[in-house]
């Protein structure tokens, strides 16, 4: 076996999938006897979607979507951004509740020839400079499974990341968030605004609410209505014990101090949050992703987290099954996640201090707060936080984009244009020449095989060529009119660099 994963959560499965397609043999081990039914996440949101359009596979998760894409209104600590004003928005989402994702990306994952065996949970771990072996407890009792790298996809009490030692410093915040999605009863009114009117009671708005006893927020849309909230408590939650509609009708009790009807449960599931990082991704032949690397204490951007940590992990470690893999590429994967990582927990860390706030004194920090979001800079950096796009910036010496992910408005063109569905069909890094910079392709046919090159002409373009990685970060770009000679030079090293040598 190359690959032995962990954890058969979408980061678990998103990773066995990309390196399935690598022709890496891979196997996902899972304590879980069966896939869990609750849906402790809604859908996908931020730079995943627009990784799965390069990937070709946007247009089959969508089919799979549960319902039309949200309109790009996002909460963020105790508020809601509006980006439907921009043309461009740099935050998107997609209806898709976590088990049917895992299903998707599970069913991904075995057609690519990935083994997935559950009910194997992992109680040992030992390692030497060739492999690294799992022990486990299995249905027909202890067993053990040797490859060469083993990831941790366990989530956030890792039993993966606890065997190979490694530390997980940070804070656990004591709430309880519970989050519902329920049909509307007939004492409640859904308001154009999204806000509810209760009968007898009076009107609640769409929104946040932040009393001295923690936090509410509701919101209409047709025949649903989402309910959320946070409390301090001392009561401790297993996983496997489901929330009920009694118990969140008395969390809202508790907190908003009405009693507001609720109607049948479309989604429901209760959680905690803590804002921790691991202080490695990487430990020899082991290595962490997700939420077994990282928790953020806000909603909405752990699975896309989680999945990209796939993404760039999946390439390197087949590049050193394959073989070609230059000296030190397995180290960038926890240096540039972690850096990623560090960008979440400052915004996720900042919406704690954004929602807890109460009275006058929290009220003008989220007044405040959206007054600078209402000019666009701030805004679109807001965005391109909680879509996982900002995650730092290039040497001062390089193009701007390198270092980047490739975005559409990186690009300069539409959202999703549709020449550039399957840009990095089948995980392959590509070098986009937009110039028709001969020379360049010229040069990267020496990697033929590894490096595909594709030509496309973009009004206003960026850069002369992009050399694009498999996870869609943008590792060299000529300047526009960048002489031959120095383009060149530059493409062979970031190749070399990243690539290895070449192959002719």
């Amino acid at each position: 076996m190359d690959v032995v994963v962990v954890g058969a959560g979408p980061t678990g499965l998103m990773l066995a999938g990309e390196l399935g397609q690598s022709g890496v043999r891979t196997m996902v081990l899972e304590r879980r006897p069966e896939p869990s039914g609750t849906a402790k996440a809604g859908g996908l949101a931020g730079q995943i979607l627009q990784l799965l359009h390069y990937r070709g596979e946007l247009a089959g998760f969508r089919e799979a979507s549960t319902g039309p894409a949200p309109p790009a209104r996002f909460p963020f600590g105790g508020l809601h951004l509006d980006f439907t004003r921009l043309e461009d928005p740099p935050m998107g989402a997609m209806l898709l509740p976590q088990p049917q994702l895992e299903g998707l990306l599970a069913e991904r994952a075995i057609e690519r020839g990935v083994e997935v065996r559950r009910g194997h949970e992992a109680v040992g771990l030992r390692q030497d400079e060739d492999a690294v072996t799992v022990e486990l407890r299995g249905p027909d009792g202890p067993d053990a499974v040797s490859a060469r790298f083993l990831v941790g996809c366990d989530g956030g009490r890792s039993r993966i990341r606890e065997l190979a030692g490694i530390p997980f410093p940070g804070t656990s915040f004591p709430e309880v968030e519970r989050l519902a999605s329920l049909t509307v009863p007939d004492a409640v009114t859904v308001l154009d605004d999204g806000g509810l009117e209760i009968a007898g009671t009076g009107r609640i708005p769409f929104g946040y609410t932040a009393t001295e006893r923690g936090v509410f927020a509701c919101s209409g849309m047709g025949d649903t209505m989402g309910v959320y909230t946070a409390e301090v408590e001392e009561t401790e939650y297993g996983d496997d014990v489901p929330m009920t509609v009694a118990e969140l009708s008395a969390s809202v009790t508790r907190v908003l101090g009405i009693d507001l009807p609720l109607g049948a449960p479309l989604r429901m599931t209760r959680f905690g949050y803590s804002a921790k990082q691991a202080d490695t991704y990487r430990v020899g032949r082991v290595f962490l992703a997700g939420d077994a690397a990282h928790l953020f204490p806000a909603g909405g951007v752990a699975i896309n987290a989680g999945m990209l940590d796939a993404a760039n992990l999946a390439w390197k470690v087949a590049g050193s099954v394959q073989g070609w893999a230059p000296p030190g590429l397995l180290d960038t994967y926890s240096d540039e996640r972690r850096a990623a990582a560090e960008r979440t927990l400052l915004h996720t860390r900042a919406q704690v201090a954004l929602r807890r706030g109460h009275g006058p004194g929290g009220d003008a920090l989220r007044a405040l707060f959206l007054e600078l979001t209402a000019d666009e800079q701030p805004l679109r950096r807001l965005g391109a936080l909680m879509a996982g796009t900002d995650v730092g910036s290039s040497t001062s010496d390089a193009h701007p984009l390198v270092g980047s992910f490739a975005t559409d408005r990186a690009l300069r063109v539409d959202h999703e244009d549709p020449r550039f569905a399957g840009l990095l069909r089948g995980g392959h890094p590509v070098l986009l020449d937009l110039a028709d910079r001969g020379h360049l392709r010229e040069l990267a046919d020496a990697w033929a095989g590894r490096v595909a090159v594709l030509g496309a002409a973009i009004d206003e373009r960026p850069a002369d060529a992009l050399l694009i990685r498999p996870d869609a970060c943008i590792a060299w770009a000529a300047t526009v009119d960048e002489p031959d000679e120095a383009a060149s030079s530059g493409l062979r090293e970031a190749l070399t660099t990243w690539f290895g040598a070449p192959t002719t």
